[in-house]
């Protein structure tokens, strides 16, 4: 059982499958939204946007690959478990390309069913988490002039301060300085924190 709910939804065109996945994750402590059509699903959003979905590959109108095409536009952290048949596996991996998380085949055990969510939650905790920090680092970084950010990109690259200070045509304890202030602004206790932080904002961590 769940310390607290998380909301599931289900996309099925096949009422006895979403009323049994219904029964099943409610069961395990999960709120349950179902859903008969893609297009259902998406005239929902963004106000009963879930913690995780589970969407059939083969529905009317509009498949599984579609919806997650559709989702990877608007709602990019919601992590997609889809629902195939044997015959659909080349459809199923296509959705793994376009983003879905994970496939479940028919017939499927509780049990499949509910690792396969625990592991999408785990997922989706991981990419929000990973998106906190990417944006507390881009905070940070803002707060440097045009300067400062030279020498972090530099610094974080592995340049020594002799090196920075031949590149930007200054002296090397105005190197010391400005890297005293960089350490500073962005709260890196040493240069191994400035490296991460970098790695976690994506700068360009090649050769200039």
């Amino acid at each position: 059982m769940n310390d607290r709910a998380e909301a599931v939804a289900v996309i099925d065109d096949d009422d006895a499958v979403r009323d049994s996945l219904s029964a099943l994750l409610e069961a395990a402590g999960y709120d349950v939204d179902t859903y008969d059509s893609g297009r259902a699903f998406l005239n929902a959003l963004p106000q009963a946007l879930p913690a995780c979905a589970l969407v059939d590959v083969r529905m009317p109108e509009m498949d599984g690959l579609e919806l997650q095409q559709r989702l990877t536009d608007v709602a990019p952290a919601l992590p997609v478990i889809i629902i195939t048949g044997h015959g659909d596996i080349a459809m199923a991996v296509k959705t793994i390309k376009a983003g879905a998380v994970d496939f479940v085949e028919k017939p499927f055990t509780d049990r499949t069913i509910l690792d396969g969510i625990a592991q999408a939650l785990a997922l989706r905790e991981e990419t929000l988490s990973r998106e906190a920090r990417r944006l507390d680092v881009g905070r940070r970084l803002d707060r440097l002039t045009a300067r400062e950010r030279e020498v972090f990109e530099r610094l974080a690259r592995g340049s020594a301060n002799k090196v920075i200070a031949r590149e930007l045509g200054i002296s090397p304890r105005t190197v010391e300085v400005h890297r005293a202030r960089v350490m500073e602004k962005l709260q890196a206790p040493s240069l191994s924190h400035l490296v991460r932080m970098a790695m976690i904002a994506q700068v360009d961590m090649g050769d200039i």
